[in-house]
């Protein structure tokens, strides 16, 4: 009928020792050097804290339940790691001209339009530059940092012809031939 299932939700997950996680029946608080993310757990998943490692056992065996116990497996693997060393997303700048500067919480953003774009980061995550063409966005909620990684590629996505523009720091951009290649 269907393949397996994932075994994602069984995996523990280690708990370092500078990571202080707090369970109150489905309600979990995760405090870390960095800061706390907290959040609830569906009533039909347990957590249980052992020896410095995680586990979470879901009640039953409906497929919703089995779905959603690899979910929050890994929402909850997230919340450890990102309160303990920050989430990050590197963006570079790519194109003559275009440039990009730190101003205060935000950015200024230089990028051939006929004004400059200022940027700042919500409460929670942390946007710095790297040299004229690096942003690095970072913070302890892996969902919120790729949000806003998103925001700032959306200002100026990299065109199709000669790749100008906003993009994940290694990402690869395929490039249209030109009318020159056409022609031949």
């Amino acid at each position: 009928m269907f393949g397996k299932m994932s075994k994602i939700g069984q995996k523990l997950i280690p708990v370092p020792t500078s990571v202080v996680v707090e369970i109150n029946d489905c309600d979990i608080i995760v405090k870390g050097t960095k800061g706390s993310i907290s959040f609830s757990l569906p009533r039909f998943l347990n957590i249980v804290q052992n020896d410095g490692k995680l586990s979470i056992v879901r009640k039953g065996e409906s497929k919703k339940q089995k779905s959603a116990h690899g979910l929050w497996r890994s929402l909850v693997a997230n919340a450890v790691y990102g309160v303990d060393k920050n989430w990050s997303k590197r963006l570079e700048v790519v194109g003559t001209g275009f440039n990009v500067k730190q101003q205060g919480k935000g950015i200024v953003l230089k990028l051939g339009l006929s004004h400059v774009v200022e940027f700042t980061s919500p409460e929670g995550v942390q946007i710095a530059t790297e040299g004229n063409n690096s942003i690095i966005v970072s913070g302890i909620n892996k969902q919120q940092v790729g949000e806003i990684a998103q925001q700032i590629k959306s200002i100026k996505k990299p065109d199709a012809y000669k790749g100008k523009g906003i993009r994940y720091e290694g990402e690869h951009i395929k490039l249209k031939p030109g009318k020159k290649a056409k022609k031949t």
